[in-house]
């Protein structure tokens, strides 16, 4: 992967975190910059992760559908590739769009499934569905571990002493 590659999948998964932790501020006011900053970076590099680990996931899925297995040149991000989801990422914001937002990510599984169907000489819908699967597992994870992280971080209440 490419470092102008790496630095868009970067920069898509911070723009992603943007909208996911700002609602998150709005509802907490009193939160402490360097947390929020922390927060802020720690979910990027995951959300940037996660679009990174999106065509290598669709790859071994085709794999798995295959009967003999593909050449192993393997599926990667392209900048082309890249550029719809920074627009994506953009769009997460709660009340921008979220059906652009998921316009975006399909139109982007739709060219992942062009590329992984001529690679692998699977069927389009075939790779179509190893991108969904794909994405739609990922994104699952990543909304476990962010429900999780939310809940444990949740201030609780006080009991009272007396």
């Amino acid at each position: 992967m490419s470092f102008v590659v790496v630095m868009l999948l970067l920069f898509a998964g911070l723009s992603e975190a943007v909208g996911r932790i700002l609602p998150l501020l709005a509802r907490r006011p009193g939160m402490p910059q360097t947390l929020v900053a922390g927060l802020l970076l720690a979910a990027g590099f995951v959300e940037g992760t996660v679009f990174a680990l999106w065509p290598l996931t669709a790859w071994n899925l085709a794999e798995l559908v295959m009967s003999s297995p593909p050449p192993d040149t393997g599926l990667v991000w392209t900048p082309s590739l890249v550029a719809p989801l920074l627009l994506a990422a953009v769009l997460a914001f709660p009340l921008l769009g979220p059906f652009l937002h998921l316009l975006l990510f399909v139109g982007v599984g739709a060219a992942f499934a062009d590329h992984l169907a001529v690679t692998t000489g699977l069927g389009w819908w075939s790779a179509a569905g190893c991108v969904a699967v794909a994405g739609f597992g990922l994104g699952l994870a990543v909304e476990t571990v962010r429900r999780l992280v939310v809940r444990i971080s949740a201030p609780r209440a006080m009991e009272s002493i007396i």
